[in-house]
């Protein structure tokens, strides 16, 4: 008898830890495919906007930071199911996929950058993305 458990319990489980531990919600900035009908839009002189893709619940911690370099550094940990439920509608195969493309972080009135993306997995199934932004 086995006492494992499976990828879809462990998801189910990782969702419930970040809605018990906080259930914030961040948006991923990613940049907006749609370009202009005009000549002005393949010649870049026309701004295409962002696309807002709404991700929770998510933990926020902040993170301490010298005297040099950002002036504030926050951890996020996200669940994977959210993210893994974004990827076919915006046509990506991978969460790396998504991270890649993210140009901005969105807490409450706050604009992070992603500095960096650690992947979290328990038992060969990736539970949580923990995203570290700086602003």
């Amino acid at each position: 008898m086995s006492g494992g458990i499976c990828g879809a319990g462990l998801l189910r489980a990782a969702d419930a830890m970040l809605k018990a531990l906080g259930g914030e919600t961040v948006s991923l900035l990613l940049p907006a495919t749609a370009s202009a009908s005009d000549a002005a839009g393949p010649l870049g002189l026309v701004d295409p906007g962002v696309q807002e893709v709404i991700i929770s619940p998510v933990v926020m911690r902040e993170m301490t930071t010298g005297n040099l370099g950002p002036r504030r550094r926050v951890e996020f940990t996200l669940p994977a199911s959210a993210i893994a439920n974004q990827l076919a509608a915006l046509g990506m195969a991978t969460g790396d996929d998504l991270f890649n493309a993210v140009i901005g972080l969105n807490y409450g009135n706050d604009l992070f950058h992603v500095e960096n993306v650690v992947p979290e997995s328990y038992g060969g199934t990736v539970c949580f993305y923990v995203v570290t932004a700086v602003e």
